[in-house]
């Protein structure tokens, strides 16, 4: 692994090391992409269908999500202890067995068996998002979050092709002797273990690894004056300045994944109880799973051009306007697509400039664990918005969920203001 003291070939060996990172990142995330669709489209249509409830729909997503926060956990760490390669085929292989095993319990029609393997089919989503830090190990400051956005948008390519599979996947697991609503699941195995194998085999030099020896060498060889001055100039995270934009990062990512998952896991059983197919609903979640990737590209340039703050508000506009919409209508597909897809963008919005925050405040020697504990808030904060989904539609609508969501977006925007002045007098200071 070349590294140098000299300015240029260390760039040299970065640049190109960061090319061949987002290749091989892009290829295992358009296979993850299709793996994660499967728990979106069926999960809690297969929840209702052997649980008889309406109101326990939401539990199947509550699981998966809280099993992607345990998993964010120790993916973070085994990154940070030994590089993102091991760190993310672990993930998606540990995804894969997950959604093996939830074809399994309905086979065996077990519900304990079912709510296991959904828990161990959340780290494969745990892991799809965790790869966007792996972007952004080796860009140059500057283009980091056009970075984090090249993986994200790699995943609308399997996300928008596993939700209109549903049908055929269906087929396919009867033929084979599974529940309909399970042979999504296959789908998911498969893709989730191709993306491990990906990883493991091509995922070389590691990033992280090679950013924090790049880094060493580059600091080891600037004068002693050079250092200091940088290090004033807040051009290192762990100089203290930027740390502030942990907490209002994470802040960001929290909500937005709240109100996303909890809008998302409800919209096919509401669709379904007024008389929408699977058709229907997979097309709506195709549209819902592309909006929340493919603006990735523009999110990133947004929040490298205009700074992670006012994309972050803009995040909180689009949810609310989402939820609004999504209430105005329990007959037409359009609608619902429409609404599905402003929630996909602003959780896109508020993933990249959180996930800038977070990065840019981050130290590098404890990124890694740093990025999986935010991870894992963001996780149980889907979890939650999963597990109460199905109880508030129940009891109050679907109608009330949206907007309340919506609204509930909006304290994106008091984090957003509090991450201001700390940038603002780091700026004052330069």
């Amino acid at each position: 692994m070349p590294t140098t003291a000299t300015a240029g070939p260390a760039a040299l060996t970065r640049a190109r090391a960061q090319r061949r990172a987002l290749a091989v990142l892009f290829t295992a995330q358009v296979l993850s992409g299709a793996g994660l669709a499967a728990g979106v489209v069926n999960g809690a249509l297969l929840a209702q269908d052997m649980l008889g409830s309406t109101s326990l729909a939401g539990l199947l997503g509550a699981l998966a999500t809280a099993g992607a926060a345990l998993a964010a956990a120790v993916v973070g760490r085994l990154s940070d202890a030994y590089g993102r390669r091991p760190g993310l085929a672990a993930g998606y292989l540990t995804g894969a067995v997950g959604g093996a095993g939830v074809v399994a319990a309905a086979v065996a029609g077990s519900s304990a068996l079912l709510f296991a393997a959904m828990a161990v089919y959340g780290a494969g989503t745990a892991t799809n998002l965790l790869a966007r830090y792996a972007g952004a190990d080796l860009a140059a400051p500057a283009y980091r979050a056009r970075a984090v956005s090249t993986v994200l948008v790699a995943t609308t390519l399997g996300g928008v092709a596993g939700p209109n599979l549903a049908v055929p996947a269906g087929d396919l697991g009867v033929a084979l002797g599974v529940p309909r609503l399970s042979g999504l699941f296959l789908v998911s195995a498969v893709a989730y273990g191709a993306a491990a194998l990906v990883l493991a085999v091509w995922l070389r030099p590691d990033p992280l690894l090679l950013a924090r020896e790049l880094d060493a060498a580059e600091q080891a060889a600037a004068p002693p004056a050079a250092a200091e001055a940088g290090a004033e100039a807040g051009a290192e995270p762990s100089s203290g300045r930027r740390r502030p934009g942990v907490l209002p990062g994470a802040l960001v990512m929290v909500v937005t994944q709240l109100v996303m998952v909890a809008i998302m896991t409800m919209t096919p059983v509401h669709m379904h109880g007024h008389g929408h197919g699977t058709a229907a609903s997979g097309l709506v979640i195709a549209v819902h799973i592309g909006a929340m990737y493919l603006p990735a590209p523009l999110s990133g340039r947004l929040v490298d051009g205009r700074g992670p703050l006012a994309v972050a508000v803009a995040a909180a506009l689009a949810m609310l306007t989402a939820g609004l919409v999504a209430a105005t209508t329990a007959e037409s597909t359009a609608v619902f697509a429409v609404a599905l897809a402003l929630l996909g963008l602003g959780w896109s919005l508020g993933l990249v400039s959180g996930t800038a925050m977070v990065t840019d405040a981050a130290a590098p020697a404890t990124r890694a664990r740093t990025q999986g504990l935010v991870d894992v808030a963001i996780s149980a904060a889907g979890a939650g918005g999963g597990l109460a989904s199905g109880a508030v539609v129940a009891g109050a609508g679907y109608p009330l969920l949206t907007v309340g969501g919506g609204i509930l977006a909006l304290a994106v925007v008091p984090a957003a203001v509090a991450a201001a002045v700390p940038a603002a007098d780091a700026v004052s200071r330069r």
